[in-house]
């Protein structure tokens, strides 16, 4: 198979990006090439077209790849819930729900054969693959029995290139602390070095890189600089947080309530685009304030997130809120906390078989959560009753719950689907919306919309659109621009097509 792997020295250094980016570079020169990684552990997912389950940051590295997203390119997706625990979607469908341990001595072996299987699959379909890896290779109390860093580049028999974080700093020690804790054989696989999130003059580095190669006998393949606004989503909800740190108080204010089992927090990426509006993720009363809107965004643990919110004061605050007169839109699990009861008849939010909760009540429904979860891409119009105009919307769900709204509460449904069903719910005066729908917000018209009801409301004047859907393979173009001419890009093409065995 020829191919590379992107492996790092600790989570967060850069290599979602980095594969995305190598993955347009290779398209561009006209490879047919595809993204890979063994195993995700995120919430933030992704459906595919054929209404299945992957991490987002695949799905994204397939459109840079200009490829269609495939089960093969993840097929093993695990999504924290509730005790310690972790839903394990397999080949993009929900395959079990189990603890750490268990998983790892129970599952080892289905694991390597599943990602044996998904690497054949690629291989008959496409010249090149990216494959990015997880965490760090050293993790030593895991070695034993891991499925995404050097037992997936012997299993594809790719060289690796390792990346390391210098914004953090110790990067010296973590590169060469990272190479000594490998084996031997599995230290000959690495074949470069990265250094990412460089900021300043790259030539004040050059006695860096010179000790580095000395040391280590690997070469720097590039020092890249420090990515700001690239607009491709972060994989984990720390680095998407912290994209949303740095923005200042802006004219509209939106809170965007933090649960711990948050999930496809993508939807919020939207707003980063939009120069009069910050985001504050919000986990306490104490910084709730008094925001134009809020966002109660997907979960997945729906009661268990409600119980805190009851927990942290939180729900007193969305309840008074909304009292006053505020607007909310609660997506897939926010949607579900805002109706009246959660009843979780077969267990499969919390673990345990007709557990029931009283809901936050803004809502006139009642959830009710199944066994059998949905993943499906959605597209409709926002529901003609709701006087907004029928503007397109497109998306996707995935959910256990169902919600029944109460049949003598006037209201309009939210949206309008394309095969004829209504779906979800909105107050008439549009303050309070609950939806199903994920990437909501990323239809430029509806945020558009939505966004100049609230500039209204506080005597703002109404903006044009920002058409970011427009912009995405605009800033793959971008993110391959900014790094390629950073990186010896020959040298590692030499390293891709001669394979583990290069020197």
């Amino acid at each position: 198979m020829k191919g590379i792997m992107i492996q790092g020295t600790a989570s967060d250094v850069g290599k979602s990006l980095i594969t995305t980016a190598i993955c347009r570079i290779l398209a561009k020169e006209g490879y047919k090439v595809a993204p890979f990684k063994s195993q995700n552990m995120s919430n933030n997912s992704y459906v595919t077209m054929d209404g299945k389950e992957i991490g987002r940051a695949q799905g994204l590295q397939a459109e840079a790849a200009g490829t269609e997203a495939t089960v093969w390119m993840n097929p093993i997706l695990l999504k924290p819930r509730f005790e310690h625990q972790s839903e394990v979607v397999l080949l993009g469908r929900p395959f079990t729900t189990v603890s750490g341990n268990a998983y790892r001595d129970s599952f080892y072996q289905i694991g390597l054969e599943t990602i044996e299987t998904a690497l054949k699959k690629l291989q008959e379909e496409y010249e090149l693959i990216v494959i990015e890896g997880a965490g760090s290779p050293a993790e030593i109390n895991l070695k034993d029995r891991e499925l995404v860093n050097m037992k997936v580049a012997e299993l594809a028999d790719v060289p690796v290139v390792l990346v390391a974080d210098i914004d953090r700093g110790g990067v010296f020690a973590s590169i060469v602390g990272t190479l000594e804790l490998l084996e031997e054989e599995e230290r000959s696989r690495v074949k470069g070095v990265i250094i990412n999130k460089f900021r300043g003059d790259p030539e004040l580095f050059q006695d860096g890189i010179k000790w580095l190669e000395e040391r280590t006998g690997i070469p720097v393949l590039g020092v890249l600089p420090y990515l700001d606004r690239h607009m491709i989503e972060g994989e984990d909800s720390l680095s998407l947080s912290d994209r949303f740190s740095k923005r200042r108080q802006k004219s509209i204010d939106i809170a965007v309530i933090k649960l711990p089992y948050l999930s496809n927090y993508s939807d919020i990426e939207p707003f980063l685009y939009e120069e009069d509006v910050s985001v504050r993720w919000v986990s306490g009363p104490e910084r709730f304030g008094m925001p134009d809107a809020v966002i109660i965004p997907g979960t997945k643990s729906s009661i268990g997130d409600l119980r805190y919110l009851k927990d942290k004061g939180l729900a007193e605050a969305i309840k008074k809120y909304i009292g006053d007169g505020g607007t909310i839109v609660g997506i897939c699990g926010g949607y579900q906390m805002l109706t009246r009861m959660l009843i979780d008849e077969a267990g499969s939010d919390t673990g345990k078989a007709g557990i029931s909760e009283e809901g936050l009540g803004i809502i006139p429904g009642i959830t009710f959560f199944y066994r059998e979860k949905l993943t499906i891409r959605t597209k409709g119009t926002v529901h003609p009753d709701i006087g907004m105009g029928e503007i397109p919307v497109q998306g996707y769900e995935i959910h256990l719950g169902k919600t029944e709204i109460d049949p003598s509460v006037k209201r309009s449904p939210f949206l309008l689907l394309e095969n004829g069903e209504e779906e979800g719910y909105c107050r008439d005066d549009g303050t309070i919306i609950g939806t199903y729908l994920h990437h909501l917000f990323h239809n430029d018209q509806w945020r558009s919309k939505w966004l100049n009801r609230l500039r209204k409301r506080k005597g703002l004047s109404v903006r044009k659109p920002v058409f970011i859907g427009e912009l995405k393979d605009e800033k793959y173009e971008e993110l391959a621009a900014s790094i390629k001419p950073f990186l010896n890009w020959e040298k590692m093409k030499n390293i891709i097509f001669m394979g583990a065995g290069s020197e």
